[in-house]
């Protein structure tokens, strides 16, 4: 990573410079694939596009703050470009986009997705591909198998652009990498046994989200600065709180957002048949309030809905006070997560950077 990127100084700086970063990443790494073959070369393309359509940047964010945060309370810093390995903090928020990449694309190919950020999800676009160019075989197929390989490929691109790690980054980075997985695993199992229960949901969310979005990237920024144990097990509170919230919101927003902001149909969650824990609390309300009400509910999911059949699942999620529920657990989780960055040893301008950005992730609408 050259000297002429930016580095940021405040969270809100974080996108920007880790586009820059990508970006820089990209026109290395795109045309050695093209060197393989041109066709190679279109899939990279097409992988460099899915990172670069957007996204809110979570992880990177946290990861750039758990840095902040971690250069402050050693001292070896007073401003964020001084110090010597800003741009290592940098590199590998930016490396975080890359695993993003690979969950979003191979998440999509297991819920059956069809547009993710407005755009056609990777599988539909090598299904759409090869259907252009009138290609032998089964174009879903062949999206399918293209799709999982170019998420294998960011997964291995985001080790080329992370790498080298001090150890004991590494061991926080390797963590993370299983944990992720392992969630994304017990989600699909879930699913698939049918586990309605709330503690499986959040067994689910534990590692799939809340250590992979906050969690860790916190940490792997705060170890990179060689932060003191007591501030880096305090940010690992704050990030296992924030990330259960982040994704209490998502399971809001995957029945009720609104797709123009989302990005993705209305009842998405519930059509892929994920047992999220909104449904797993709307189905034990449900059953506690009348048994034909839970089946009612449960036939809703794992299928397509109608508009109306959305709006009566809707409906039986919010009479049943699933709704309320979920968003008091969501207050609450913000409440101990910024009890906890109030108490913990950050600047004045960490604290408040990372309270704002709480705050914003824990009422996001999109």
């Amino acid at each position: 990573m050259t000297s002429a990127l930016p580095i940021p100084t405040m969270l809100d700086e974080v996108p920007a410079a880790v586009e820059s970063a990508l970006r820089e990443f990209f026109d290395h790494a795109v045309p050695a694939t093209a060197g393989i073959d041109p066709r190679v070369g279109v899939a990279a393309d097409i992988l460099r596009d899915f990172v670069l359509q957007g996204g809110k940047r979570v992880r990177p964010r946290f990861a750039f703050a758990g840095w902040l945060a971690g250069s402050s309370a050693t001292g070896r810093a007073t401003t964020a470009a001084s110090a010597p390995d800003a741009a290592d903090a940098l590199r590998i928020a930016a490396a975080l986009e890359l695993v993003q990449a690979c969950a979003l694309i191979h998440d999509d190919i297991i819920d059956r997705s069809d547009t993710r950020r407005g755009n056609a999800t990777v599988h539909r676009v090598f299904e759409q591909r090869h259907r252009r160019d009138g290609w032998s075989g089964d174009p879903a197929h062949h999206g399918l198998a293209a799709a999982i390989l170019v998420g294998d490929l960011a997964l291995a691109w985001a080790d080329d652009m992370a790498l080298p790690l001090p150890q004991a980054v590494a061991r926080v980075w390797a963590a993370m990498r299983t944990e992720v997985l392992g969630g994304q695993y017990l989600d699909i199992v879930n699913e698939a046994d049918g586990d309605e229960s709330i503690g499986a949901a959040y067994r689910v969310m534990r590692f799939k989200t809340a250590a992979y979005t906050v969690a860790r990237p916190l940490e792997l920024g705060a170890t990179l600065a060689g932060a003191p144990a007591g501030l880096i097990e305090d940010l690992r509170s704050v990030g296992h709180d924030l990330g259960i919230a982040f994704q209490l919101r998502d399971d809001l927003l995957g029945v009720f957002g609104d797709p123009d902001l989302t990005g993705k149909p209305s009842g998405d969650d519930l059509v892929a048949g994920k047992r999220t824990a909104l449904l797993a609390v709307g189905l034990a309300r449900a059953t506690e309030r009348e048994r034909g009400l839970a089946d009612r509910l449960r036939g809703y999911v794992g299928h397509r809905l109608t508009d109306a059949e959305l709006g009566t699942a809707r409906t039986i999620l919010t009479d049943v006070g699933a709704v309320d529920e979920i968003e008091q657990q969501i207050s609450g989780l913000l409440d101990t997560a910024l009890s906890t960055l109030q108490r913990a040893d950050l600047t004045d301008s960490v604290r408040d950077d990372l309270t704002a950005f709480a705050h914003r992730i824990a009422h996001r609408t999109t």
